[in-house]
């Protein structure tokens, strides 16, 4: 392949790369039976480029003009070469190719993927309501049962509210942090590109150049609606382009500029370039962070294409051309020191200038679909386990059940980043406040990472802390770094982040109180048959769906109801709607039925996989599909108190009676002997759950056959 004849030619090769490409090449041409799943990985490998690597392979474009450099010299330019070279290596091919990508969670990744990992895993989750079925996951049964055991630290966790609570927090804000990229990648990367116009054409004012960044980014956002595939396999070729051009524009400055630009891989030019700059040269780290930026979306979008399709695509083509082009930005920087402001277009041959510059707009609109795709996975990741408030998510693709859309959420950061573009205006300024969420982001995910070494891979600490505090020390520079260009605009993903994280929180606090009034209030069977015995309480004709969001026992509305309507359908079904973490559940498991004791009233769980499609193609066939599986239990199970012929007859007559679908909302009363903290958090979850979607995905029922029953809980 094209990347290893070009390495081979450069001095000073990584040989841990080429015996990591070597790998990959030997196993595929050893697996003659896999043929046909190679060429698979392969073509998805190709599809990674258009929305995984966006973010990553076009940092070109901005790294060199967000430093604030002085007087720059060639020790300058050796010692910052350096620092990227060893920071894609260690954080892009060690932490994340090699370690991180294996921590998924059924195929996701990302901070709250590990989180998700770790509550099913360990009982750690805060939610209880929503801590998913570990006793199902398939690979804790193959596991034996010391290895169920708990780890001392996962015992920690379990017995400590505290640490569980910051390790909530800390997901979190790896989340948000996350979401925080997503606003302000796309909006450098275009800028930055569209930029490269006023080179030649200086009189091209910034405005006009906001307002062009602008308008694609629109268009960009407007496109998400038709799915990662399809915008994949149209920016796909795009980003191969871009990935092909700059290394050769590399290798070609190398060659004229400086060819010893190599020698620079050596750590020793890291050591003296902080011996000469010291204070100087650690606040640059806020610059050369960037060269690694769009690496956390590469495990984000994990869920959108396979690990090892990421793996190959990263390995042979975005690491080797990210080392050629910066080594070629650097070795014209060497001889053309003060270009450093527009280090990117000012070292394009003028030949093939304008060539480059389209290729550079196409690419940066690339860009802005990892963070964008990585967005999408997160907020459907916290919606799953119930730490976000209700959005709509669309499942794109019926093959990868990782390809998810969310209107809502991508309306809102098409807003930010126009609104990001127009308000910042300089790549300069926006480079500012982008490093602070990209290096944030890699040292929780570093946390995490060592928790699942311990807690789920049995990892012996000595080899868990041979990861974690070189990582550890290496992000906690940058982050200090970082932490001095906040006034200079790193506030803004703060700001973003402290406002998804106070809306996560308050979603989360009324969560937990009506979890715990509904398990403290929940009606027995016992006290369901008492309801029912009461003289004034009276079995109408009909068949009655009555949906619950409580596994074991029934809801507290349930009481309220009978108490005030003094009735009870002579058939009634409480649905729960069960999610399991898995991406499909197999038709013959999808629906279970059991008896509830009294007479006529049975309980049902819909178990359902974050990819499954819940829109059962309307009400009469979920209720013909639940009333089929009622009557293959009535028929299989002979423990009832009627014969099965006579509670076939009793459903029949109930179904032809009428279907009614009953909906419980349980809302909070804040009353005034309330403390203040609970009138500001539960009014606040109040507020959201007023504008969020409805508990119940949209099964299509009739509209004529929904009733909704309020209940209110004074606190």
């Amino acid at each position: 392949m094209w990347f290893i004849v070009l390495l081979c030619c450069v001095p000073n090769r990584n040989l841990k790369y080429h015996l990591c490409v070597l790998q990959f090449i030997l196993m595929f041409s050893l697996n003659s039976e896999q043929d046909s799943n190679v060429w698979k990985d392969l073509f998805l490998a190709y599809k990674t480029l258009g929305v995984v690597f966006g973010g990553l392979v076009t940092s070109p474009l901005y790294v060199y003009p967000s430093m604030n450099l002085s007087s720059p010299t060639e020790a300058d330019y050796l010692g910052i070469y350096s620092i990227m070279f060893w920071t894609l290596t260690l954080i892009g091919v060690v932490k994340y190719v090699c370690i991180a990508l294996n921590a998924d969670d059924h195929g996701e990744g990302g901070t709250f993927a590990m989180y998700s990992l770790l509550c099913r895993h360990a009982d750690i989750g805060i939610l209880p309501s929503k801590r998913v079925y570990a006793e199902e996951d398939p690979l804790l049964h193959s596991q034996s049962a010391i290895a169920r055991r708990p780890s001392r630290l996962g015992k920690f966790f379990e017995q400590s509210i505290t640490a569980r609570r910051v390790l909530l927090f800390i997901a979190v804000l790896g989340m948000c942090m996350l979401i925080g990229d997503g606003i302000l990648t796309p909006a450098i990367s275009v800028l930055s590109a569209i930029d490269g116009i006023r080179g030649p054409f200086p009189t091209v004012s910034k405005p006009v150049v906001e307002a062009l960044s602008a308008a694609i980014l629109i268009g960009l956002f407007l496109l998400q609606k038709y799915g990662t595939s399809k915008v994949s396999f149209l920016f796909s070729p795009i980003m191969a382009a871009w990935t092909f051009t700059t290394p050769i524009i590399g290798l070609y400055s190398i060659v004229h500029y400086y060819p010893g630009i190599f020698k620079a891989i050596s750590p020793y030019y890291i050591v003296h370039f902080f011996l000469r700059n010291k204070r100087q040269g650690w606040q640059l780290l806020g610059g050369t962070v960037l060269c690694i930026t769009g690496a956390e979306a590469m495990f984000a979008d994990l869920g959108h294409f396979s690990k090892k399709a990421i793996q190959m695509a990263f390995l042979s083509s975005i690491y080797p051309s990210l080392v050629l082009t910066y080594a070629g930005q650097t070795a014209y920087l060497i001889k053309n020191v003060n270009d450093f402001g527009d280090g990117f277009y000012k070292f394009v041959p003028r030949p093939v200038y304008w060539p480059m510059f389209v290729v550079a707009t196409l690419a940066a609109i690339v860009a802005s679909q990892s963070l964008i795709s990585a967005t999408f996975s997160v907020i459907k990741q916290s919606v799953v386990l119930d730490y976000f408030p209700r959005v709509k998510v669309v499942h794109t693709s019926q093959h990868k059940e990782g390809e998810v859309y969310s209107p809502e959420i991508n309306y809102i950061l098409m807003v930010l980043c126009v609104g990001v573009i127009l308000g910042f205006g300089g790549g300069k300024a926006i480079g500012n406040a982008f490093g602070v969420v990209v290096i944030m982001v890699m040292l929780i995910t570093t946390v995490l990472l060592t928790l699942v070494m311990i807690i789920i891979w049995r990892t012996p600490l000595v080899l868990a802390g041979l990861y974690f505090v070189p990582f550890f020390i290496m992000e906690g520079a940058y982050v200090s770094a970082v932490f001095t260009k906040i006034p200079e605009g790193g506030w803004l993903p703060f700001a973003v982040s402290i406002t998804l994280a106070m809306i996560m929180f308050g979603w989360y606090y009324g969560r937990q109180r009506k979890f715990e009034y509904e398990m403290t209030n929940k009606v027995s069977l016992e006290h369901l048959g008492e309801l029912l015995a009461r003289p004034e309480v009276q079995r109408v004709p009909g068949l009655c769906f009555f949906y619950s969001n409580i596994q074991d026992g029934l809801t507290p509305i349930l009481g309220h109801y009978i108490k005030n309507m003094s009735s009870l359908h002579t058939v009634t079904i409480f649905v729960t709607l069960r999610p399991l973490l898995v991406a499909k559940v197999d038709q013959s498991e999808r629906i279970l039925i059991n008896r509830l004791g009294p007479n006529g009233v049975y309980g049902c769980t819909v178990q359902y996989g974050y990819a499954d499609n819940l829109s059962l193609e309307g009400g009469d066939d979920l209720a013909a599909q639940v009333t089929s599986c009622l009557q293959w239990h009535i028929q299989m199970d002979t423990d009832g108190r009627q014969s099965p012929e006579e509670e076939m007859a009793q459903l029949e007559a109930a179904r032809l009676a009428g279907v009614v679908h009953v909906r419980g909302k349980m809302r909070f009363y804040v009353g005034e002997d309330a403390g203040w903290f609970d009138k500001i958090m539960l009014g606040f979850y109040e507020f959201l759950h007023g504008i969020c979607r409805s508990a119940l995905p949209v099964l299509g029922m009739p509209l004529q056959q929904r009733v909704e029953i309020g209940m209110l809980y004074k606190v």
